[in-house]
């Protein structure tokens, strides 16, 4: 069985290993994702945006930038026992290939401070004039956390939610992988516009948020 590095993965091979279904057009479903924030997050959010706004943040090298634009967006999106993760490690057994590497963030749980399955994943783009299209490489590490999740709870269709960023803009994904047991499993993913990290924050916190308050009313 082959196993294939998520950080090298390309639309061709990807295809290869599954049956990937992409809606044409952005999705609305993005449009529902609204929960609120309370007054405290507000607070938070304002200032981080007060900070961002006198950066150039299109000059910061990829960890600086994901240290003050990206993960603390992810922090205020936590919720009980589900948090923001740096640096997280996936590895998938589909019956036919493997899938191995690094997703830069998650959104998972937390138990005995031991990260479990992540419901959301989160690549920051990196940047060159070689850089993999960062796209396939979200596409590749959301179908490694739907296994993760399918290892634990056998869910025939496994939902699962990514997003790329790309500077201080952010895209989000959902997905549905079903037929995990089979030679080429399923892949339906559906794309949000792109949000400005900076003018839109608050609206990519709204989704975050959803998100995981979707994933905690499954759970409990």
């Amino acid at each position: 069985m082959q196993t294939y590095s998520l950080s090298q993965l390309t639309e061709e091979t990807l295809k290869a290993l599954v049956t990937l279904y992409e809606r044409p057009d952005v999705s609305d479903k993005w449009d529902d994702m609204t929960l609120p924030l309370n007054p405290e997050e507000i607070k938070l959010l304002n200032y981080l945006k007060s900070l961002l706004q006198e950066r150039q943040l299109i000059l910061m090298n990829e960890a600086t930038l994901w240290a003050r634009a990206i993960y603390p967006l992810l922090v205020l999106a936590e919720q009980g026992h589900i948090q923001a993760w740096s640096g997280v490690a996936l590895r998938a057994s589909y019956p036919t290939f493997e899938l191995e590497g690094e997703a830069d963030g998650a959104l998972a749980p937390c138990i005995a401070g031991r990260m479990h399955q992540p419901y959301l994943v989160v690549h920051e783009t990196k940047r060159g004039l070689n850089a993999p299209n960062p796209q396939f490489q979200l596409y590749g590490e959301m179908l490694a956390a739907a296994w993760l999740n399918w290892k634990n709870d056998a869910k025939i269709d496994q939902e699962i939610f990514g997003c790329y960023t790309v500077a201080d803009s952010w895209t989000f994904v959902h997905g549905i992988v079903g037929d995990i047991e089979t030679e080429k499993p399923t892949f339906t993913v559906e794309l949000s516009k792109t949000y400005n990290g900076v003018w839109e924050a608050e609206r990519i916190v709204q989704i975050l948020k959803s998100i995981v308050a979707k994933y905690v009313s499954i759970s409990t």
